[in-house]
């Protein structure tokens, strides 16, 4: 079953930050370890592992390089000034060597030049890792979305853009990481509100840039991102976390009720003046179950009836819950009908398709209703004469019983009873089978009914 996620950007998002979220949602590590290992790419090793961050026990994902590729955290050591401060915050934590050998297998050595990487070389890579093609297609996107947005930040164009600025191998395993992840967990909705990001300037290869630093704000720009500025000192959301987002995201508005099945939570590497910590969540939308019908209606008047009666047996075998005509006097005074559809929210889509394959109609209004129900079950029950399906309804006087046209029809030619005198009996049955009492009409008179009169009758 295809899931629904909510990311919460309070703290801004990056690709490792994605990354543990998810693992720590439930994506299996085995199945993440298995495809980073098959990517042809050498020089760096994977530390899953447990951190504090504000108390809270959450996952931190981590890309070792080695020395060759080592990708300092420049930003923090620039804001802070502090060359030797950004080293341990880098790790974010300190590991002990057992630990470290625990968490994380030597990958295996691929031959690969560590080059500038364009586009193009990081496709290929991609191409031949050992994952789905949904997970390759989900990766792809997320670099092309980067590429775009560097290549209108520096003025080149997309082929010419070069991965070296966020480390080239960091980038390749954080993204193709959230791919496979984010395909493992099924989820192919994902809710992201707004991101927070911080304010003031980065120290890049090129210079000192502004947050939020021109990739992020053309990706924001593109996508449709909701920005929330904030008075951090520093850079909340990265490059890959707003190409993430702008991936994955399918909307930006949280059900007015749901229920969370599931939260994750990921450790990002910096320390700002709020605790680095991406939220994720899986979440079921309750407002989908709780009686939000609607109702599809459409004015046909050049339709016979043989197709009307088709379209209608379609419609009902395509989920909808009611279906009907009425003969209405259209311009011109021409005879037409009004199609009344009643469906629930998944299904209008299918039965719009149907009304206008099959009818003549070039529109069809769409109105949201509130409907209210009685609570009901359907029931096979044992009679004298056979087994009858009822529906049981139930009110605040007490139950009621309605059995079903198919299953009464079945039991007349079965019996070669008339239809009310079948309906008769399983009704009265069913009704002593369910123990609903069989109130007579000398029982019903017993109760004295007040009789209140107008003052004209006294």
């Amino acid at each position: 079953m295809s899931q629904t996620l909510y990311l919460e950007c309070y703290s801004g998002i990056s690709g490792d930050m994605t990354v543990a979220a998810l693992l720590d949602l439930g994506a299996d590590q085995s199945v993440l370890e298995t495809a980073l290992k098959s990517l042809p790419v050498t020089g760096f090793d994977i530390v899953i592992s447990r951190v504090k961050k504000a108390g809270l026990d959450v996952c931190d994902f981590h890309v070792k390089l080695d020395q060759d590729h080592e990708n300092h955290d420049h930003d923090m050591a620039y804001l802070h000034g502090d060359h030797h401060h950004h080293h341990s915050d880098e790790h974010g934590h300190a590991h002990d060597d057992a630990s470290e050998l625990q968490h994380h297998e030597q990958l295996q050595k691929k031959t690969y030049s560590h080059a500038n990487r364009g586009l193009l070389e990081i496709v290929a890579i991609i191409r031949q890792a050992a994952i789905t093609d949904h997970a390759k297609e989900l990766a792809i996107r997320i670099f092309s979305i980067i590429a775009d947005a560097e290549a209108k930040a520096h003025g080149v164009e997309r082929e010419q853009v070069h991965f070296h600025e966020v480390g080239a191998v960091d980038s390749i395993v954080d993204i193709v990481a959230v791919a496979v992840c984010l395909d493992n967990l099924n989820i192919r909705e994902v809710i992201v509100p707004e991101l927070y990001e911080g304010r003031g300037f980065v120290r890049c290869q090129h210079g000192i840039i502004p947050i939020p630093v021109p990739a992020v704000t053309h990706i924001a720009a593109s996508h449709g991102l909701n920005l929330h500025l904030t008075s951090t000192e520093g850079e909340l959301i990265t490059p890959t976390g707003a190409a993430i987002v702008a991936a994955i995201k399918t909307g930006d508005q949280l059900p007015k009720q749901f229920t969370i099945e599931k939260t994750g939570m990921g450790a990002g590497k910096r320390t700002y003046d709020r605790p680095s910590l991406l939220r994720a969540m899986l979440i079921t939308d309750k407002t989908k179950n709780s009686g939000g019908i609607f109702k599809l209606e459409s004015n046909i008047d050049d339709c016979g009836g043989e197709i009307l009666g088709f379209v209608m047996d379609r419609l009902f075998a395509a989920g909808a819950r009611d279906v009907h005509y009425t003969p209405v006097y259209m311009k011109k005074n021409r005879p037409g009908y009004l199609l009344n559809v009643i469906c629930k929210k998944d299904a209008i889509e299918e039965l719009e398709q149907i009304i206008f394959e099959e009818t003549t109609t070039i529109g069809i209004r769409r109105i949201q209703m509130e409907s209210t129900g009685l609570r009901r079950t359907v029931k096979r029950i044992l009679t004298s004469l056979g087994e009858a399906q009822v529906k049981v309804c139930e009110l605040e006087s007490g139950k009621r019983i309605y059995p079903e046209y198919a299953s009464v029809a079945e039991l007349c030619q079965k019996h070669r009873m008339a239809y009310q005198d079948a309906y008769h009996i399983i009704k009265k049955e069913c009704e002593a089978a369910e123990g609903i009492s069989q109130r007579t009409l000398a029982e019903l008179n017993r109760f004295e009914l007040p009789l209140t009169l107008g003052p004209d009758y006294n």
